[in-house]
């Protein structure tokens, strides 16, 4: 998975432990899933999407397995 969480938080001048607060999770939640190495749960994906203002879609680049 890929995500644009990075390039969204920069738009909005958050840090990952400013984003993390507001959603609820820890700041190494963050970093995972800008690396690509978390997938969110889909609440976790709705309420970083809401708090950076874009969609799922546009945050989430979901790749297929094969």
């Amino acid at each position: 998975m890929k995500t644009r969480i990075k390039e969204f938080r920069a738009r909005h001048d958050l840090t990952q432990a400013q984003l993390a607060e507001q959603v609820g999770v820890r700041r190494e939640t963050i970093v995972f899933l800008e690396k690509g190495k978390y997938n969110p749960s889909l609440k976790l994906a709705h309420d970083i999407a809401v708090v950076l203002d874009a969609s799922i879609d546009e945050l989430f680049i979901f790749e297929d397995e094969n």
